[in-house]
This record gives structure tokens, sequence and C-alpha cells, in this order.
């Protein structure tokens, strides 16, 4: 009997999700990722292959992923989506369960002024 691990499982859902999801300059793909300690969100522009702007726990200066850092950084990435100009974003969860600190991350983002 074989056993899938949770990292095996988040890969496949990752690969199933960007199969359709894909970022434009127009509209960048906001992608999101979690470390043990730190929360990273960027927007991406796939056809060019750059990352447009970023935003972590690192610049907020918490040394943590839960909630209320996703909330910080989502906030945060907004502000620079909006300074640089962009406003439609497609939101890239990363093969993570929409629930907790992807949710926070996304509620604080929208409440910002990102439209998904």
């Amino acid at each position: 009997m074989s056993t899938i691990n949770r990292k095996a499982i988040r890969s496949r859902v990752k690969v199933r999700i960007r199969k359709k999801i894909s970022g434009t300059a127009a509209r960048p793909r906001l992608a999101v990722i979690f470390s043990n300690k730190h929360v990273y969100a960027q927007l991406i522009d796939d056809v060019a292959g750059v990352t447009l702007c970023a935003a972590c726990t690192k610049n907020v200066d918490m040394n943590k992923a839960n909630k209320e850092s996703s909330a910080k950084v989502g906030n945060l990435v907004a502000e620079r989506a909006l300074a640089a100009g962009i406003t439609d974003v497609v939101f890239d969860r990363g093969g993570f369960l929409y629930h907790g600190k992807v949710k926070s991350l996304a509620d604080a983002a929208r409440e910002a002024g990102l439209k998904f």
C-alpha cells in the first residue's frame, strides 16, 4: 500500500490549477506561497516571464505565517499593485485550500482595491 504525502498532493493540485490560470500584463497572476515562517505574494506576468511587484512578511517585520500576517501581506501587495497601475488580477492559490491564511490574504487584497 503506497502512501501519498501532503506535499505530493499539493503539487498535483498546483499543476492542475496552473493549467487553467495564466497572468498577462493587463491581468497578472497573484501567486501566494507559504513557508513555515513567512508569507509571500507576487504579481506575475506569465507572458513576459517577469514579476511586476511582490510583498512578504519580511517587508512588514513579522516572522509568523498566520492569518494576521497574511492579511498585512495582502494589503501591502494590493497597495504596491495599485501604485503600479494594476487593478485586475487572477488569483493563484498555489495548491493550498482557500481557507485560513489564503482567504485572509485574498480578502485583505480585495479590501485594499484589487479585483479578482
